[in-house]
């Protein structure tokens, strides 16, 4: 009987690391990048058409339309962003004058807003899109229009880095939820204080104290790699390399640590799978951007947390193909047997697929490669077979009438929030602006490799 225990306790502890397609290089996947900005095209138009903004900023897919559902107003900057980055990879100007009209009318209350870690979601992906492009020279040079994106980007960081929550080893931009809360998000609203940074601005605090926004980018990202993410080194019973939990809960009369939490994964010692990504993908791009300043000061722990989260997702969150579940630890996931040993199936009876992750993830994956050169081929290659799959059904949405792009995109399981189509256990074939948004964005980073272009980055360049 012991023996029977211990065999089957092996067979549930197999690891099946995704299929990574080794061959596959940027160019190859150029006639799919094509399509996909063709059906993009289509989805921007029927949201700008049919989408009452009344109603709010649009979240996720109910039947195939976008509808309003939130905590924050985190997503507006998305659509637009969406709309800058078709005309990035297409050049049709249509695109361009409906997100520069739309940033001046919609953008602005995103950039003073006081209540939210999301600043490096709305700002970034518009007036930092804006920017970029107009460093680059894809855009003409408008000394007002650029002074403009600037002073919005200044603003955007000064206020996300105001957002301060002091600890016993640093402090960290608290969340939504309050001063004791820190999201694995947050790692990706690092790019509005990177910009600010770049552009001179200092917070201005009391007493005319001036902050630094590059010292909070440094113990923000710091307080993330500590807190938030496991090595594998005993630090609790379900301490595995690379885990990460989606919020980190802090006394606040003495900044001390307490314990992991999670708001939209299934429970704090398992990993929800976006927040995996947010990680992977946050880590890997300020590596980049702190490399770019030759600053090495906080790149070790930068770099252990980039490539633990990232072997993670490939080692445990993923399935063959390199789309996740939306919680490693979901709790009917057992019922799919080996899930890791064979492709994810969106239309299963247990538990959903989430590709927003995967589009994220995926860019975190094809970041961190770049950054370690001849050594990060895994990586590289584990984000290519990614955009691969996302790039076909069943998940490049090619049905004219629904207004998504990437479907099985999840926002928040635990709240049921999410739609289950009739005859349905679980949410599928839906999509969300965030999942739409980092399909784009990543669709346009490969893009550009296969055509030999400039590398993206979010700080195009620009900067003093």
């Amino acid at each position: 009987m012991s023996v029977q225990v211990r065999a089957s306790c092996v067979v549930a502890n197999t690891i099946h690391p995704m299929k990574i397609n080794f061959s596959l290089q940027p160019a190859d996947l150029t006639a799919k990048l094509r399509r996909f900005w063709e059906i993009s095209a289509g989805k921007i138009h029927q949201i700008e058409k049919r989408y009452d903004p009344a109603k709010g900023s649009p979240v996720f897919t109910v039947k195939g339309r976008y509808t309003r559902r939130g905590w924050t107003e985190w997503t507006q900057g998305f659509q637009y962003g969406s709309s800058i980055l078709q005309f990035d990879a297409t050049g049709e100007r249509k695109f361009l004058d409906l997100a520069r009209k739309a940033t001046v009318k919609k953008m602005a209350p995103h950039v003073s807003h006081f209540g939210v870690h999301d600043h490096g979601f709305n700002n970034v992906s518009t007036y930092g899109n804006l920017w970029r492009l107009m460093n680059e020279g894809r855009i003409p040079e408008n000394p007002w229009e650029h002074d403009f994106y600037e002073l919005a980007l200044k603003l955007s960081g000064a206020v996300q880095a105001r957002r301060w929550t002091r600890i016993q080893d640093g402090g960290f931009i608290h969340s939504f939820n309050g001063p004791h809360s820190l999201f694995v998000d947050t790692i990706r609203s690092l790019r509005s204080l990177a910009i600010g940074h770049q552009l001179g601005q200092v917070l201005m605090d009391e007493g005319d104290g001036q902050v630094s926004l590059l010292g909070r980018l440094h113990q923000h990202a710091l307080a993330t790699a500590t807190y938030s993410v496991y090595y594998g080194e005993g630090r609790d019973t379900y301490d595995i390399r690379g885990r990460v939990a989606h919020e980190s809960i802090f006394n606040t009369s003495d900044g001390s640590y307490r314990c992991p939490n999670s708001q939209q994964g299934y429970s704090p010692f398992s990993t929800w799978t976006r927040g995996l990504a947010w990680a992977m993908c946050g880590f890997s791009e300020q590596l980049e951007f702190l490399g770019a300043l030759g600053d090495k000061s906080v790149t070790p722990p930068i770099f252990k947390a980039a490539r633990a989260t990232c072997d993670f997702y490939i080692d445990h969150a993923s399935a063959a193909d390199g789309m996740p579940y939306w919680d490693t630890g979901a709790p009917l996931l057992h019922h799919l047997g080996d899930w890791q040993a064979k492709p994810a199936d969106p239309f299963n009876e247990f538990e959903p697929v989430d590709s927003s992750a995967a589009a994220i993830a995926a860019q975190g994956l094809l970041r961190l490669g770049h950054s370690m050169g001849a050594k990060g081929n895994r990586y590289r290659q584990a984000g290519l077979t990614i955009l691969d799959t996302i790039l076909a059904p069943p998940y490049l949405s090619t049905d004219p009438q629904h207004q998504g792009l990437i479907l099985h995109s999840v926002y928040h399981r635990p709240n049921g929030w999410d739609y289950v189509p009739p005859k349905c256990r679980v949410p599928c074939g839906e999509s969300s602006m965030w999942g739409d948004y980092h399909a784009r964005e990543l669709a346009l980073y490969i893009q550009r490799m296969a055509a030999k272009k400039p590398y993206l980055t979010f700080w195009g360049g620009g900067g003093s």
